[in-house]
């Protein structure tokens, strides 16, 4: 878990330093548009690594999209703390 919220720190951050040369700068200046169309293409990714039965694939194609979907959620404002209690409330 803290991982996450460390990641979710430093792309918040590059949001609002826009530092030059980082992609996490470049996502945010191309704007929504190019970050769901990441999300989107890192999902199909992590399907076919899925079906393609690669573990190591499936580790390398799961943490491209967890960073694009942190990347969406910075730049929709949602904290990871909603997601964890999204998380935890459907547990009852």
């Amino acid at each position: 878990r803290g991982i996450l919220f460390e990641l979710y720190d430093v792309i918040r951050e590059r949001k609002e330093k826009l530092p030059e040369g980082s992609y996490t700068t470049y996502l945010f200046t191309k704007g929504i548009d190019k970050i769901l169309k990441k999300v989107g293409e890192e999902n199909a990714e992590v399907i076919i690594a899925a079906k393609n039965n690669s573990k190591s694939e499936l580790v390398y194609e799961a943490s491209d999209l967890i960073y694009h979907l942190l990347v969406l959620l910075v730049e929709q404002g949602i904290e990871l703390d909603d997601i964890f209690s999204e998380l935890a409330s459907r547990r009852k």
